[in-house]
């Protein structure tokens, strides 16, 4: 499964760098369709700006994308009021995992730790 996160490189002390995984930023119902339609499967965080803990899960899901070599993207359902109602999002963060395509498992717990979260998505990913 071809991961479908960005990589951002940081320089080191000694020059090296060290690539960075972070869930790609989607911007709308389209972006997300296209997002999941392009892999195996894929965890995707429901957020809002100003939310403390959806903040706080971007380098767990970072470590999850990396461990379970999966594809992890955001989206801000303010930003395209449509993906509230599909996705009956009540609150957030929220965690749609996606299986070719399908939506098979969410969340929404709040803060969710990265052994849980990989947990869950080993569960649900054969």
């Amino acid at each position: 499964m071809e991961p479908k996160t960005e990589s951002k490189n940081s320089g080191s002390a000694d020059g090296a760098s060290e690539a960075v995984r972070r869930p790609v930023s989607l911007t709308d119902e389209d972006a997300l369709d296209a997002f999941v339609a392009d892999a195996d499967a894929a965890v995707v965080e429901f957020y809002t700006d100003g939310c403390g803990i959806c903040a706080s899960m971007e380098p767990v899901l970072g470590n999850v994308a990396r461990e379970l070599d999966i594809a992890v993207a955001a989206v801000n359902p303010r930003d395209d009021p449509p993906l509230v109602e599909r996705f009956d999002v009540r609150s957030v963060p929220l965690f749609v995992l996606f299986v070719d395509g399908e939506p098979v498992a969410r969340r929404a717990e709040g803060f969710i730790p990265g052994d849980d979260l990989t947990a869950w998505i080993s569960e649900h990913v054969a």
